[in-house]
């Protein structure tokens, strides 16, 4: 008896060695169960299919095997329409989970009053990130990125009050050279409350603006908590002008995922969200599923 539970250990710890570990999560991967592996889709990429159908639209991604939503439906305490509550019901029901959503402050600045209103309708909502997605175009001047940031550390503290980190998602707009001065490094990262707000690094828009950002991590090491995949067909020469006609679904392009993954310890990165402005070139089903599908078998597989 004794040896046969002994060899029962054995073979028990001999199992567990073999499982394979999530590299999102840190938890076992079951099989090919696409799940298992947290990955994690903006829904931005498929806006006009979420227009039309929400809940139609969230079961087709659940069943692909998409995990963690990245909402893009914010207005007055909703989402996509829905009150929190019922917003909740419905992810939660479709095995799904609401991370993070865009919530944009817009330039004129934001009143107490309705940041407490975004921030408690995310925190009924059970998110753990609210990220400022966007700055206009009129709005990119040196004072008024100065003042928006001001904002968002205001923002950021609120949110934090009910649990929630804020962020900033970058473009490539952020990186022109205006005057010796580049507003990324030179506004955006010290004027920010590294505790209030957190980066979340758009690769695509990064890359075309001709940075490394496995050299941006180690700059800003654990400013990075989350990582837009998003891949282009081509290296070009580095512009700031958002042109989006180079995207293509994440593993079909140049860009070297498994690389920037590997650095996610010094970014501090913990997720990872598939993003498809061009909704797959009039095909965004099709788009997405063909990355989570390279993102699961040849991105995060060792």
């Amino acid at each position: 008896m004794q040896n046969r539970r002994s060899f029962l250990k054995l073979s028990a710890a001999g199992s567990l060695g073999m499982l394979l570990i999530n590299p999102v999560t840190g938890m076992p991967l079951v099989g090919n169960d696409r799940k298992s592996y947290g990955v994690g889709l903006q829904l931005y990429s498929i806006r006009d299919a979420m227009a039309a159908d929400v809940k139609g639209t969230l079961k087709k991604v659940s069943d692909m095997g998409y995990k963690n939503m990245e909402l893009a439906g914010y207005s007055n305490g909703k989402f996509y329409g829905f009150s929190p509550a019922e917003f909740k019901k419905i992810i939660t029901d479709l095995g799904l989970v609401s991370l993070s959503s865009h919530a944009a402050v817009e330039s004129k600045g934001i009143t107490v009053e309705s940041a407490k209103l975004m921030a408690d309708a995310h925190a009924a909502l059970g998110v753990k990130y609210c990220i400022q997605p966007w700055v206009n175009d009129e709005d990119r001047t040196i004072e008024k990125y100065k003042k928006m940031i001001g904002d968002w550390n205001k923002v950021g503290k609120i949110m934090k009050g009910v649990g929630i980190q804020f962020g900033y998602h970058n473009h490539n707009f952020e990186f022109t050279n205006v005057n010796g001065v580049v507003p990324y490094y030179d506004i955006f990262m010290p004027e920010m409350d590294k505790d209030l707000i957190t980066m979340e690094l758009d690769l695509f828009w990064a890359t075309k603006a001709g940075q490394d950002p496995v050299a941006m991590f180690k700059k800003y090491p654990g400013r990075f908590q989350l990582l837009h995949f998003k891949d282009m067909h081509t290296k070009q020469a580095p512009f700031y002008t958002v042109i989006k006609d180079d995207i293509c679904s994440v593993g079909e392009g140049v860009i070297d995922f498994k690389k920037i993954w590997a650095a996610k310890e010094v970014a501090g990165a913990k997720y990872l969200f598939v993003e498809d402005d061009n909704q797959g070139n009039g095909k965004p089903f099709e788009g997405i599923e063909t990355s989570i599908k390279n993102v699961t078998t040849k991105i995060l597989k060792k």
